[in-house]
């Protein structure tokens, strides 16, 4: 037995590659956006990033990354808990925590990370988590680190997660974690729910809101203030990385929390910082988001367009409200040839198969940008059409 015959041994990935069906790493030779040119140089619509509010090729976030690295580099050779932290860090966490309306934020150098030390800082041996079997694989890994003991409920399903806190009873240390924007789904979290159980129960929650923040809520400030719930959800993770067109991710929380977080949190103690360009052009886009909602009110209504014109032409669509709509497929082949027929046809798209769904639920993850125009969603659709039609997805 060799440790690496599991790397010779594994084939899938190559016989789909041999196949033409493999669907993933294509490379891009254009920055993000409504259109842009990928593998073997294809121009192609975009219809699978996570650029909602189409901010990663706006000049003004561009030109708060360059101003940012001409200023201080490249990096912070450091971390935050030493030598790593800017000035311009704390701006962004003080300006977060603004418009989050929280008493304090805290960054992390990717959204990955981000879950990984507040759950694991937050939670420990002995403390409890009730997880959505629905939530981030992030969220999974930062239960795992944090020696917690874990519970799982069905999605959604809140007479599941009342019967564990039952079971746990009041007098016991209670983390519910919950996505608010399911990343997959595209559904929301019954966020309205979650809070009547954790007060009852004495429950603290923590919303992974990577999907929502930008793009719901009166102002955009994400799931919570969508339900009307800011002041009853404990902590808000958010990332960077979808409607801030950069990297990163962040806590927003009281004060109290992220200051034990920062001190504790090994994921942020042993990480180097944000670059100053990741900084700079978070900070670029929170100013964006905050001045410009048409963009949030344009993404909503070309996802409903999306969403309906899918379904008069017979597609299976999960119902929701969000820019991500999952058209439903229900075998993994089919859904690989599903996205290379689109694809070959200007359309690029991403495949949701097994683990991240059951083997018999797989689809075709679609999500949109706010730069959209009304004429590339209907010609997505009509491109949806014409493969559906070939594959026999539809009818004729």
């Amino acid at each position: 037995m060799d440790l690496f015959d599991k790397c010779f041994e594994f084939t899938d990935a190559k016989e789909a590659i041999a196949s033409g069906l493999y669907p993933y790493f294509h490379e891009l030779q254009t920055g993000q956006d409504t259109e842009v040119t990928m593998s073997n140089k294809k121009n192609v619509l975009m219809v699978g990033s996570n650029n909602y509010l189409g901010l990663t090729n706006d000049p003004r976030v561009k030109k708060a990354a360059i101003e940012a690295t001409e200023k201080y580099g490249s990096g912070c050779s450091g971390s935050r808990f030493l030598n790593g932290t800017l000035d311009l860090h704390v701006t962004l966490e003080r300006e977060l925590a603004r418009f989050m309306q929280k008493e304090s934020s805290l960054l992390f150098s990717a959204g990955f990370l981000a879950n990984l030390g507040i759950i694991s800082a937050i939670a420990s041996r002995g403390d409890y988590i009730l997880c959505d079997r629905a939530n981030h694989a992030s969220i999974y890994d930062g239960c795992r680190l944090s020696f917690a003991k874990m519970f799982k409920y069905e999605h959604n399903d809140m007479v599941a997660l009342e019967k564990l806190l039952q079971k746990l009873g009041s007098d016991t240390a209670k983390l519910i974690i919950t996505d608010g924007v399911f990343s997959m789904e595209g559904d929301l979290a019954n966020l309205p729910e979650i809070v009547r159980l954790a007060k009852k129960y004495k429950a603290r929650i923590l919303v992974d809101d990577a999907h929502g923040i930008g793009v719901l809520g009166k102002n955009g400030r994400g799931t919570a203030e969508y339900f009307g719930l800011e002041d009853e959800v404990d902590m808000i993770m958010g990332t960077f990385s979808k409607s801030f067109a950069s990297l990163g991710g962040f806590l927003v929380a009281s004060e109290p929390i992220c200051h034990y977080i920062q001190h504790v949190s090994r994921p942020l103690i042993f990480t180097a910082s944000m670059t100053p360009a990741s900084t700079g052009a978070a900070l670029k886009a929170l100013e964006i988001i905050e001045q410009e909602a048409e963009r949030r009110h344009h993404l909503i209504k070309i996802a409903e367009s999306f969403r309906n014109g899918l379904k008069e032409q017979g597609f299976t669509i999960k119902e929701g409200i969000t820019p991500i709509i999952p058209v439903l497929v229900g075998d993994m082949n089919n859904t690989f040839l599903a996205c290379k027929l689109l694809f070959d046809n200007g359309v690029y798209v991403n495949p949701v198969v097994s683990p991240a769904v059951p083997p018999d639920a797989t689809m075709i993850r679609t999500s949109l940008t706010a730069t959209h125009t009304e004429d590339q969603i209907d010609h997505a659709i009509e491109v949806f059409t014409k493969v559906g039609r070939e594959m026999k997805l539809i009818p004729a």
